[in-house]
């Protein structure tokens, strides 16, 4: 039996699955990293210190796997997305540290942009808005950093590349210096139509198309190991996906309208769009799906909605840390379930603001209805419904722009392990909420483009067919019930 390794280098650490072809995991090690903060609003990352966690996780899943390196079929990625990083296109030694996708420090480059008249050119040809989120004024900051760094990025010795390119880059020795197009499309660099980098904006933008990685598709060889500590020459690198991309794929959400929620921290929400980017008028993100470059199914291209709520699992960590009302976040499921219902309170979650479709960074968090006979259970169960009704306004916006009616929900991420709060979403959504057998599906999502690559499979038919749900929860909640807690929540969003 052949072997896929599916890395999933993340913001805090990278996790190393080897998955055997009927996508058992055999083997699974995770090692985090140092976070960096030079000041306020500032997160960096250390590229060394990324490609040490790698090795050594894909070290640890291969020995826990008992499984020989002469076995593995294919390596896949998927990665934080927007995440920038500079390296020697000759010595593949980094420049400087990697600005982080949460970074703020470009806030006043993107600023200027919108004041000299850019931003709807932006918005049109990437689907994206002009923010630091993503990953071109970054690249601008850098080079602005230091002016040496230009004329050597106008030659091509300086190169830019997502940490799914830096790997590679490392992976094959130097050989390749490529990206995929789920990633390029969070750069305000890359065409959405024509997949390609975009020289107007580029040249807007202040970045050298000659740093630029070549664009691939998400599943094909892109190049083989070479010097890899832990693994032989010639294992080809195959699938590629940025993390919420990856999750969709994961997911085996292939048909327009799929959709897939990812509970962390936030919550990402994306839907499967179909053959043509959709605009959208309720402030989402209009992203490349994927695109498939091997096998039956070679040249497909879906593209994706997306949004994001600021605050999912954080709220429960603040009814831990904050209010210290639960000892650890497991607990908020018991807690909330003493009460049949919140007692009328409401919580909205907007500790970091509230995100699409609302777009109020203004906006603070806000409990209302308390009465004397509320309790800390009535609070738990609020705080399970606010994260429900967040993300039920987003995905309503969703169905707006994409004209399309959701019937079925796939979750994954920390938080979808809360039966209650899974219940509590299908009740708010009026549809169905399927939860997989395994939750981590932006690396499922890497390893199944690394198969399609490789030719372990061959079509998304034999992936759709081996995806297996763990818990379906269907709504079950009375109707007048869900209308009234969706009325005090408008009202209660109004407000805060």
């Amino acid at each position: 039996m052949g072997y896929v390794i599916s890395i999933d280098q993340g913001t805090t650490g990278t996790t190393v699955l080897v998955l055997d072809e009927e996508l058992a995991v055999r083997g699974r090690r995770t090692v985090d990293f140092p976070q960096i903060y030079p000041k306020p609003g500032w997160v960096e990352h250390d590229p060394a210190a990324i490609w040490a966690s790698v090795t050594e996780a894909i070290a640890g899943a291969l020995g826990q796997a008992g499984v020989s390196p002469a076995d593995l079929r294919a390596i896949g990625i998927t990665n934080q997305r927007e995440t920038t990083v500079l390296w020697d296109r000759a010595s593949l030694r980094p420049e400087r540290t990697a600005i982080v996708w949460q970074d703020r420090r470009t806030a006043d480059l993107c600023q200027q942009l919108k004041s000299d008249g850019h931003e709807a050119t932006f918005r049109r040809r990437t689907g994206l808005v002009l923010d630091p989120y993503f990953s071109g004024t970054k690249i601008r900051w850098m080079l602005d950093e230091d002016p040496s760094r230009r004329a050597r990025a106008e030659a091509g010795d300086l190169v830019f590349g997502t940490i799914d390119s830096y790997l590679v880059a490392r992976l094959t020795g130097g050989a390749a210096h490529v990206t995929d197009v789920s990633n390029a499309s969070r750069t305000l660099l890359f065409g959405l139509r024509d997949l390609a980098w975009d020289p107007e904006l580029c040249q807007r933008m202040g970045v050298p198309m000659a740093m630029l990685p070549e664009v691939k598709s998400c599943a094909e060889i892109y190049g083989e190991t070479r010097g890899v500590p832990g693994l032989p020459d010639g294992i080809p690198i195959a699938g590629m996906a940025g993390d919420q991309q990856a999750a969709l794929f994961g997911q085996a959400c292939f048909a327009p309208g799929d959709a897939k929620c990812t509970y962390g921290t936030g919550a990402f929400i994306l839907v499967n769009t179909g053959a043509e980017p959709v605009a959208s008028s309720s402030g989402l993100l209009t992203t490349v799906g994927w695109k498939l470059g091997a096998g039956a199914e070679s040249g497909e291209t879906s593209y994706a909605l997306e949004g994001a709520t600021f605050i999912a699992g954080a709220a429960v960590q603040w009814l831990r840390d904050g209010l210290k009302i639960i000892d650890n976040a497991a607990d908020v499921e018991a807690l909330a379930r003493e009460v049949p219902d919140s007692g009328g309170v409401t919580l909205v979650p907007a500790l970091a603001g509230l995100g699409a479709p609302h777009w109020r960074p203004d906006a603070r968090g806000l409990i209302s209805g308390i009465t004397r006979g509320t309790s800390r259970a009535h609070i738990a169960r609020a705080a399970l419904e606010g994260i429900a009704l967040q993300i039920g306004d987003l995905l309503d916006a969703m169905q707006r722009d994409s004209g399309r009616a959701l019937t079925i929900l796939k979750v994954d991420g920390g938080a979808s392990a809360n039966d209650l709060l899974m219940q509590i979403q299908s009740d708010v959504l009026s549809v169905a909420i399927a939860r997989p057998e395994i939750l981590e599906t932006t690396a499922l999502g890497a390893a199944f483009l690394a198969g399609l690559g490789a030719g372990v499979w061959k079509s998304k038919r034999e992936i759709a067919d081996v995806w297996r749900q763990e818990r379906r929860f269907d709504p079950a909640a009375d109707r007048g019930y869900v209308e009234e807690i969706r009325s005090r929540w408008q009202v209660a969003v109004g407000k805060a």
